[in-house]
Protein backbone atom coordinates (compact mmCIF):
# COMPACT_ATOMS: atom_id res chain seq x y z
CA UNK A 1 0.00 0.00 0.00
CA UNK A 2 3.10 2.52 0.82
CA UNK A 3 4.39 2.12 -3.09
CA UNK A 4 0.72 2.70 -4.03
CA UNK A 5 0.27 6.09 -1.90
CA UNK A 6 3.66 7.36 -2.96
CA UNK A 7 3.58 6.84 -6.55
CA UNK A 8 0.05 8.90 -6.33
CA UNK A 9 1.72 11.75 -4.02
CA UNK A 10 4.39 11.96 -6.95
CA UNK A 11 1.30 11.28 -9.52
CA UNK A 12 0.06 14.58 -8.06
CA UNK A 13 3.23 16.38 -7.67
CA UNK A 14 4.14 16.34 -11.24
CA UNK A 15 1.02 17.15 -12.50
CA UNK A 16 1.24 20.25 -10.05
CA UNK A 17 4.20 21.05 -12.07
CA UNK A 18 2.56 20.90 -14.94
CA UNK A 19 0.43 23.25 -14.28
CA UNK A 20 2.92 25.88 -12.52
CA UNK A 21 4.91 25.06 -15.96
CA UNK A 22 2.12 26.45 -18.02
CA UNK A 23 0.82 29.91 -15.60
CA UNK A 24 4.54 30.43 -14.95
CA UNK A 25 5.12 30.72 -18.86
CA UNK A 26 1.58 32.82 -19.19
CA UNK A 27 2.15 35.46 -16.19
CA UNK A 28 5.01 34.46 -13.66
CA UNK A 29 8.01 35.62 -13.31
CA UNK A 30 11.03 33.52 -14.95
CA UNK A 31 12.96 32.97 -11.51
CA UNK A 32 8.89 30.83 -10.94
CA UNK A 33 9.49 29.48 -14.81
CA UNK A 34 13.03 28.05 -13.98
CA UNK A 35 12.38 26.57 -10.75
CA UNK A 36 10.15 24.27 -12.06
CA UNK A 37 13.06 23.06 -14.46
CA UNK A 38 16.02 20.58 -13.83
CA UNK A 39 19.69 23.03 -14.35
CA UNK A 40 20.62 20.40 -17.24
CA UNK A 41 16.92 20.41 -18.32
CA UNK A 42 16.52 20.76 -22.44
CA UNK A 43 13.47 22.29 -23.99
CA UNK A 44 12.36 22.77 -27.66
CA UNK A 45 10.22 20.80 -30.42
CA UNK A 46 8.61 21.60 -33.67
CA UNK A 47 9.18 25.08 -34.38
CA UNK A 48 11.15 25.31 -31.68
CA UNK A 49 14.81 25.60 -31.51
CA UNK A 50 16.42 22.93 -28.74
CA UNK A 51 17.79 24.81 -25.95
CA UNK A 52 20.22 23.05 -23.04
CA UNK A 53 20.14 24.71 -19.49
CA UNK A 54 18.62 26.95 -17.41
CA UNK A 55 20.34 29.91 -19.51
CA UNK A 56 19.60 28.76 -22.92
CA UNK A 57 16.13 28.17 -21.51
CA UNK A 58 15.37 31.52 -19.77
CA UNK A 59 17.29 33.47 -22.97
CA UNK A 60 14.81 31.74 -24.89
CA UNK A 61 11.74 32.94 -22.55
CA UNK A 62 12.80 36.24 -22.49
CA UNK A 63 12.68 36.54 -26.13
CA UNK A 64 9.49 35.16 -26.38
CA UNK A 65 8.51 37.87 -23.95
CA UNK A 66 10.02 40.35 -25.63
CA UNK A 67 8.39 39.43 -29.02
CA UNK A 68 5.31 39.76 -27.30
CA UNK A 69 4.62 35.61 -28.48
CA UNK A 70 3.71 34.86 -24.69
CA UNK A 71 4.35 35.64 -21.31
CA UNK A 72 3.18 38.69 -18.67
CA UNK A 73 0.97 41.26 -20.72
CA UNK A 74 0.71 39.02 -24.22
CA UNK A 75 -2.94 38.22 -23.25
CA UNK A 76 -1.98 34.82 -23.75
CA UNK A 77 -2.99 31.16 -22.28
CA UNK A 78 -1.96 27.39 -22.09
CA UNK A 79 -4.42 25.34 -21.58
CA UNK A 80 -3.62 21.77 -20.38
CA UNK A 81 -6.52 19.46 -21.65
CA UNK A 82 -5.10 15.75 -20.70
CA UNK A 83 -1.71 14.19 -19.02
CA UNK A 84 -0.79 11.03 -18.76
CA UNK A 85 1.69 10.89 -15.64
CA UNK A 86 3.88 7.59 -15.21
CA UNK A 87 5.95 7.59 -12.31
CA UNK A 88 9.15 5.02 -12.46
CA UNK A 89 11.21 5.91 -9.15
CA UNK A 90 12.90 8.76 -9.22
CA UNK A 91 12.17 9.46 -12.73
CA UNK A 92 8.48 10.09 -14.46
CA UNK A 93 7.18 10.47 -18.04
CA UNK A 94 4.53 12.68 -19.26
CA UNK A 95 2.51 12.97 -22.40
CA UNK A 96 -0.23 16.26 -22.46
CA UNK A 97 -2.34 17.41 -24.93
CA UNK A 98 -1.67 21.42 -25.09
CA UNK A 99 -3.93 24.46 -26.60
CA UNK A 100 -2.53 27.59 -26.42
CA UNK A 101 -4.72 30.49 -26.82
CA UNK A 102 -3.83 34.57 -27.99
CA UNK A 103 -6.19 37.41 -27.34
CA UNK A 104 -7.19 36.55 -24.40
CA UNK A 105 -8.43 39.71 -23.40
CA UNK A 106 -10.93 39.70 -26.35
CA UNK A 107 -12.30 36.95 -28.29
CA UNK A 108 -9.66 34.29 -27.31
CA UNK A 109 -8.02 32.45 -30.85
CA UNK A 110 -6.43 29.06 -31.01
CA UNK A 111 -3.01 29.77 -32.23
CA UNK A 112 -1.71 26.57 -31.65
CA UNK A 113 -1.95 23.00 -30.43
CA UNK A 114 -0.38 19.81 -29.93
CA UNK A 115 1.32 17.36 -27.47
CA UNK A 116 4.27 18.30 -24.60
CA UNK A 117 6.11 14.85 -23.90
CA UNK A 118 7.82 15.39 -21.33
CA UNK A 119 10.72 13.85 -18.69
CA UNK A 120 11.02 14.60 -14.77
CA UNK A 121 13.43 14.33 -11.92
CA UNK A 122 13.17 13.73 -8.25
CA UNK A 123 15.33 16.04 -6.74
CA UNK A 124 16.22 17.29 -3.06
CA UNK A 125 13.76 20.07 -4.10
CA UNK A 126 11.05 18.07 -5.71
CA UNK A 127 9.93 17.02 -8.84
CA UNK A 128 12.21 18.75 -11.70
CA UNK A 129 11.20 19.21 -15.40
CA UNK A 130 14.32 17.63 -16.82
CA UNK A 131 12.88 17.18 -20.86
CA UNK A 132 10.38 18.64 -23.24
CA UNK A 133 9.62 18.05 -26.28
CA UNK A 134 6.87 20.01 -28.16
CA UNK A 135 5.37 18.37 -30.70
CA UNK A 136 3.53 21.31 -32.66
CA UNK A 137 0.22 21.06 -34.93
CA UNK A 138 -0.84 23.97 -36.18
CA UNK A 139 -4.48 25.81 -35.80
Amino acid sequence: MGDAVQRMCDELEIRNLLARLAQASDDGELDEYMACMHEDAVWGGTGFPARRGHAEIREGAVGRRADGIAGPGTHTRHLISTSHVDVQGDTATARSIFLFYGDTHQTPELRMMGVWEDEFLRTDAGWKLSRRTIVREEA
